[in-house]
């Protein structure tokens, strides 16, 4: 039987990698710093192992990487291939951004393997300055060399062409998801300079296979393909996937497949979906059968993105009868499809919607939140405790009670979710906790429910 009395929280367990990242922390004054002149020299003394790597595919974009992974890893695997991943930031484990394959279902790097990794390249970097992502995205490079593996999802870190990823020279193909404004202090101010970072993963003669697009990010990506002389398949021009009858119907030059509806929910997620299975049959050395495009549909799983918690200690603060979902979105354009996603559960099935929000100071929160006015019944804002720049709570409410969302501020979860409790809403409401992924990171370890 569920409880609104709040528990008391959990301090936050210390990894054995804890202790390594923080003596690498120290080796930057940065956290972010987009070159490629050090990883470059890091890899060097390593003797190059981003040359001995399984085939690659290169993933870029502002929303959609990690599902689009997803949907690619849980196709390939239900192909019977071995599925190295490389993807960030992970939420609770620093281990979830590596995923070593195995025929059936991978696995995430152990402490022990990580470790060694990590202090190899430590050595190798000799006190050099060097960003923790770029070490970090070496001592994965380390990992998927020793470990044999079909091919290798890679996905960008931020932007493209300065990031840590960026040193494969002949990927299988890159793929660029959905581009808009995010990370403005490192990547440009407009669509079109965001758009041109986002395309330096575009390789000579390599397929580039691109999400539905602004009109002027698309025109920027089309130049770079076009002057690598890289094949360009773009949503919408070489492929279609839509929603019809609940289910998945895709359809490019080579044919339809109908398939089962993502296991992931949203709009978006059939787009992503499409983007994947478009990438994957633009890749000639891969032979993918109909039912691993069907296995993958219903076995992809990507955690905090309109994630619904069905068991944990913040579900069981919830009012009984209620839903708890988590969704890490944090930009205009991913309150926009999460906005769309909710809308679509309320025609389905009627609640009233209650926000809980924690967002950094260097995200649009106004436009973040605009997405909502109009469709949530209540906001509560939280702080965001894991990250530098956390926006105070206060200020989300106050964005919030400007867009006409009635709004208060708590001080944690436990808090958030007593006040969801007395608001006394019939029928019980839907929570969603967003607006960051060091939030739903939060969230995750909170509820005992951490990725695997």
């Amino acid at each position: 039987m569920r409880s609104s009395n709040c528990r008391f929280r959990r301090t936050r367990d210390v990894s054995p990698i804890d202790s390594i990242l923080t003596r690498l922390l120290a080796l930057h004054p940065k956290r972010i710093d987009l070159s490629l002149g050090r990883i470059e020299r890091l890899l060097a003394a390593l003797d190059h192992p981003e040359r001995k790597l399984p085939p690659v595919i290169h993933v870029a974009g502002t929303n959609g990487k990690g599902s689009t992974t997803a949907f690619l890893r849980a196709i390939l695997e239900a192909a019977g291939l071995r599925v190295h991943v490389y993807t960030s930031p992970h939420l609770v484990n620093f281990n979830e951004r590596f995923r070593l394959g195995a025929v059936g279902e991978g696995r995430l790097v152990s402490d022990a393997e990580l470790s060694k990794a990590l202090e190899d390249c430590e050595r190798a970097n000799g006190g050099e300055p060097i960003t923790v992502f770029e070490i970090t995205t070496a001592a994965g490079f380390l990992l998927f060399a020793q470990n044999p593996a079909d091919v290798l999802l890679l996905e960008v870190g931020l932007g493209g062409r300065l990031d840590a990823t960026n040193v494969i020279d002949t990927p299988l193909a890159s793929i660029i998801t959905p581009v808009s404004i995010d990370h403005t202090e490192f990547l440009g101010e407009t669509l079109e300079k965001i758009a041109a970072e986002k395309a330096g993963i575009i390789k000579a003669n390599a397929p580039v296979i691109v999400a539905a697009q602004n009109r002027d990010a698309l025109a920027v990506i089309e130049r770079q393909a076009a002057r690598l002389k890289a094949p360009i398949r773009i949503a919408g021009e070489n492929w279609t996937a839509t929603e019809e009858r609940g289910r998945l119907v895709y359809q490019d030059d080579n044919g339809l497949l109908d398939l089962p509806a993502p296991k992931l929910y949203g709009r978006h997620q059939f787009e992503n979906a499409g983007l994947a299975i478009a990438a994957l049959r633009a890749i000639t050395q891969f032979k993918i059968p109909p039912a691993a495009y069907e296995a993958g549909m219903t076995k992809a799983d990507w955690p905090a993105r309109l994630h619904r918690l069905g068991a944990g200690r913040l579900v069981d603060l919830t009012p009984p009868g209620s839903e708890l979902w988590l969704d890490g979105g944090h930009n205009p354009d991913g309150g926009r499809a999460i906005a769309a996603a909710l809308a679509d559960l309320e025609e389905r099935v009627s609640r009233p919607l209650v926000l809980i929000v924690g967002m950094l100071a260097t995200k649009d929160f106004a436009g973040f939140l605009n997405n909502f006015a109009g469709l949530a019944r209540r906001l509560i804002a939280v702080p965001v405790t894991d990250a530098e720049k956390g926006l105070p709570a206060e200020t989300v409410a106050e964005a919030a009670r400007a867009l006409d969302i009635p709004a208060a501020s708590r001080g944690n979860l436990d808090e958030a979710l007593e006040a969801v409790c007395k608001l006394d809403l019939d029928p019980p409401p839907r929570i969603l906790i967003t607006g960051s992924l060091y939030l739903a990171g939060e969230v995750l370890r909170e509820n005992g429910t951490p990725p695997q």
